[in-house]
C-alpha cells in the first residue's frame, strides 16, 4: 500500500516518524537491501505511530536469519546482544535508538508445553499474519517505506477494536498469552475486544494454564499500571480467565461490604482501585496499585452472617495480607513487591481504630513505624478505601484522616518518627547492664523500643534508669539471666 492511500493525518504521522527515526531506519533498510535481504519496521512501533507515541524501542522483522542479521549489523551498530536469539531476536544499540531485529517468524505451544515452538518464516505478509491483532499487523517496508496492512489494522485502530489478523481460536491456541494482552491493550490504549475474540477467550480460558508464571505476571503489572485497569479487569474476570490467574478477583463479585452500600466487594474494589490511582502523584505505582486490587481478598474466607441480617468480615485485612502473598509469590513478584503489597494489605484497617482522635501520641507512633517506607502509600490506601455514597460521611472520614495527618506531622518535627529506635543502643544496653551479647540485650532493647514508643524522647538519662529498674525487676545481672 502506498503512504499516498493514507490520510493526511496518517501520512503526517509516518513523516514525523521518519524525521526522527532517520537516517537509523533508512540506513538500516539500505544495510540489509545491499545484503539481499528484506527488513521492515513493525507491529506496536507503527501502531504507535499513528497513536502519536514514538518512543525510543523500534521493532523490525527480516528474511534474515539470526546468524545472518549479525554478520550485517555487527560493523554498523554501537553495540549488539543475543539473548533473544534463539528466539530470532538480535538486540543493536545504535545512535540512542534500542532496536530489535526479528526473523520472519511463526511460534505455537504444544499442549503439554509451557514453552513455544517457534519456526521461521520467508515473508513478510506471512510474519503479519501470526501476529497477536490486527493493530499490531502493520509493517513500513525498508528503505521503499512502502506501508503493508494486510488485515486492516489501520481501520481497527480508527474503531479502537482489538481483533486477531485470523480465527481468534487458532490465534490464542498458537500462544494463549494472547488472551491476556487483549485485556491488557484494552487497559493501557482503552480499546475494546471484539466479540469473537471474546468468545474465543470464554471458551480457551484453560489454556493460559500452560503459560509460565513470570509472562503471566508480566502481562498483569502492565494491565494494572495502564490507563484503565477496570477495563481489562472486568475483560479478564467476564471471560473467566481471572480464574485462572488471579482467582481473589472474580470470588469478591459473591460478597456483599458489611456497609450494604455496594452491590458486592468486586465494584468496590475496582472503584479503590481508581481512587487509589487518582492520588498518585509520578506516574503509576504498582505497589499502591495491586495492595488496591488485593485489600479486601480476605473477605470472602471471613464472612460471618450476625444478628439482624448483618455480615461481618473480622480480621479480613490479616487473612487477606497471607492470601495477597500467596499469590504475588505464585505469581513470581519480587520478595519486595509481596512484602510491601501484602503489609498494605495488612494495615488498611488501621486508621479506622482512629475514631474521632482518641488515639495517644504513642498509638500515632506506632502507626507511622508500623508502616514505615510505605506510610505515604498506606495514606493513599486509606483515603481511596472510603467508597460510601454518604457524602457527610465521606467528608467525615476525610477530615478525620487529614487530623491524624496534621497529628503524625506535629510529632515528626518533634522526633524522627520513621526511624524510631531505642535511646540505648545495643552496645549501650550491654555496658549499662553489664552483660554480654545474648537473648538479654534482645528483651532490654524490646523494652526501651516500647518505651520510646509510650513516651517519646526522654533522654538518654531517664532511659538508663528506666533500664536498670527493668532489669531488677526481671532479675538480670551481670551474669545474664
Amino acid at each position: 500500500m502506498s503512504l499516498s492511500n493514507l490520510t493526511e493525518s496518517q501520512r503526517s504521522g509516518v513523516t514525523e516518524l521518519f524525521r526522527k527515526i532517520a537516517p537509523v531506519a533508512d540506513e538500516l533498510g539500505e544495510l540489509f537491501a545491499a545484503g539481499g535481504h528484506q527488513i521492515a519496521l513493525v507491529g506496536g512501533s507503527v501502531r504507535d505511530v499513528f497513536l502519536g507515541r514514538i518512543g525510543n524501542d523500534l521493532d523490525f522483522t527480516t528474511d534474515a536469519r539470526p546468524e545472518t542479521v549479525l554478520a550485517l549489523v555487527r560493523d554498523w551498530a554501537d553495540s549488539v546482544w543475543t539473548v533473544g536469539i534463539d528466539f530470532g531476536t538480535v538486540g543493536v544499540r545504535k545512535d540512542g535508538w534500542l532496536l530489535e531485529i526479528t526473523t520472519y517468524r511463526s511460534e505455537s505451544y504444544d499442549p503439554a508445553s509451557r514453552k513455544p515452538e517457534v519456526s521461521y518464516g520467508d515473508t513478510l505478509e506471512g510474519d503479519l499474519a501470526r501476529r497477536d491483532f490486527a493493530i499490531n499487523a502493520m509493517a513500513l517496508r525498508l528503505p521503499s517505506r512502502e506501508f503493508v496492512d494486510p488485515h486492516g489494522g489501520l481501520d481497527d485502530l480508527h474503531a479502537r477494536m482489538l481483533r486477531t489478523p485470523g480465527p481468534p481460536e487458532r490465534s490464542f491456541d498458537d500462544d494463549p498469552l494472547r488472551m491476556l494482552r487483549a485485556a491488557r491493550f484494552a487497559s493501557q490504549l482503552g480499546f475494546t475486544v471484539d466479540d469473537a475474540a471474546l468468545a474465543a477467550m470464554r471458551e480457551m480460558a484453560g489454556r493460559i494454564d500452560i503459560v509460565s508464571a513470570e509472562r503471566i505476571r508480566e502481562e498483569l503489572n502492565k494491565l494494572i499500571c495502564g490507563d484503565d485497569p477496570r477495563r481489562g479487569l472486568s475483560i479478564l474476570v467476564d471471560t473467566g480467565l481471572a480464574a485462572h490467574v488471579l482467582p481473589e478477583l472474580p470470588r469478591l463479585r459473591l460478597e456483599i461490604d458489611e456497609h450494604h452500600r455496594h452491590k458486592d466487594v468486586y465494584e468496590h474494589t475496582l472503584i479503590v482501585l481508581e481512587q487509589a490511582i487518582d492520588l498518585e502523584e509520578d506516574g503509576p505505582d504498582r505497589v499502591l496499585r495491586w495492595a488496591a486490587l488485593l485489600h479486601d481478598v480476605g473477605k470472602p474466607k471471613t464472612r460471618r452472617h450476625e444478628q439482624g441480617g448483618r455480615v461481618s468480615f473480622h480480621h479480613h485485612e490479616v487473612v487477606g495480607a497471607q492470601l495477597a502473598r500467596r499469590r504475588l509469590t505464585e505469581l513470581r513478584f519480587p520478595k519486595d513487591v509481596v512484602a510491601d503489597v501484602s503489609r498494605l494489605v495488612e494495615l488498611h484497617l488501621r486508621f479506622h481504630g482512629y475514631g474521632t482522635g482518641e488515639w495517644t501520641d504513642s498509638a500515632v507512633r506506632r502507626y507511622v513505624r508500623d508502616a514505615g517506607h510505605l506510610l505515604d502509600r498506606l495514606h493513599k490506601l486509606t483515603r481511596a478505601d472510603c467508597t460510601t455514597r454518604n457524602r457527610r460521611k465521606a467528608q467525615a472520614l476525610s477530615r478525620t484522616y487529614d487530623q491524624l495527618e496534621e497529628r503524625i506531622a506535629r510529632l515528626a518535627e518533634e522526633e524522627e518518627l520513621g526511624k524510631i529506635r531505642p535511646e540505648l543502643d545495643g552496645n549501650e544496653i550491654q555496658s549499662v547492664l553489664g552483660i554480654p551479647p545474648g537473648p538479654a540485650v534482645g528483651r532490654a532493647y524490646k523494652f526501651l523500643l516500647e518505651m520510646r514508643l509510650e513516651s517519646g524522647v526522654v533522654g538518654k538519662e531517664a532511659a538508663t534508669e528506666a533500664l536498670l529498674a527493668w532489669a531488677e525487676e526481671n532479675g538480670l545481672t551481670a551474669a545474664g539471666e
